[in-house]
């Protein structure tokens, strides 16, 4: 069964289909009648896992780990936290969605295995406001195993870059001197990890993306709470078949686990705490 949040009005018109097989994340995402997602555009990493969530709009790495593939602490199997983490194609169970003309609300539960023999719960909750265009995701990511562990998380939100022009820019407080051409710096692919906590405002950092052509001159705005997503990671791939620029919320620097570990910056939680995450967006 498909579910997605949805308006069409003169002043709102959206469409963002949520994956159930893929833990409640966005696949296409429709805003004025154009599909911003970069579709078959974005790079294969060689995991059937991501490659069916990546092409999407959002697309949830955690809890467990994030980034690329790393051994397991401690294991002597050889097992290594895959890519982007065991988040990636659980299910979403006990979907509920309740709709009326002011919006739309869509929740659900995910159980995760961890690579480590941990357990997780997530519960999501998306929000659309059908009179603002105003969509917002709260998630809480609970130990649901029987010890500690660090979580970790990234929110992959994804364009496909042959909507932007020359116009298109990156514009948000933590970016240096608040804004960035869409294709920032040399080559076909880059990536960059900047502070958002300090120059957020009331907890939350925003970043826009725009104008765009394509949707008549707007912008996508994104906003996070930087509490517990202190991080902006910003990465674009141009190299031949691929056009996609990813927007993404992070838990942690750009550094290996390792490191993070062995600073502090990724303490452990107990069996039975939660670690809470949220972001908004919106296209004006």
């Amino acid at each position: 069964m498909p579910f997605a949040l949805a308006a069409d009005t003169p002043d709102q018109s959206f469409r963002l289909d949520l994956t159930a097989h893929s833990a409640l994340d966005v696949a296409s995402a429709v805003f004025h009648g154009v599909d911003i997602t970069p579709g078959s555009a974005i790079p294969s990493d060689g995991d059937p896992r991501i490659d069916r969530a990546l092409p999407g709009f959002l697309f949830t790495c955690g809890p467990d780990h994030i980034r690329h593939p790393v051994p397991v602490e401690g294991a002597t199997d050889g097992r290594r936290y895959p890519l982007h983490g065991s988040l990636s194609s659980h299910p979403a169970r006990d979907v509920t969605i309740e709709e009326d003309e002011g919006e739309a609300v869509c929740e659900a539960r995910v159980a995760v295995s961890l690579a480590h023999g941990g357990a997780a719960d997530l519960a999501r909750r998306w929000r659309a406001d059908r009179r603002t265009g105003h969509i917002s995701l709260d998630d809480v990511i609970t130990n649901a195993g029987d010890k500690p562990w660090p979580p970790f998380a990234m929110y992959h939100i994804n364009f496909g870059t042959d909507l932007f022009d020359a116009n298109t820019l990156l514009t948000g407080a933590m970016l240096p001197g608040g804004s960035l051409p869409w294709r920032f710096d040399d080559g076909d692919m880059k990536i960059f990890c900047v502070p958002a906590a300090e120059t957020a405002e009331h907890g939350w950092a925003e970043i826009a993306v725009g104008p765009i052509a394509a949707l008549g001159g707007r912008s996508v705005h994104i906003r996070f709470r930087t509490d517990t997503l202190p991080y902006l990671q910003v990465w674009r791939n141009q190299l031949p078949g691929c056009a996609v620029l990813g927007i993404e919320p992070v838990s942690h620097r750009l550094a290996s686990r390792e490191e993070l570990i062995a600073s502090g910056e990724a303490p452990d939680f107990a069996p039975g705490e939660s670690v809470g995450y949220a972001l908004a967006f919106e296209v004006r």
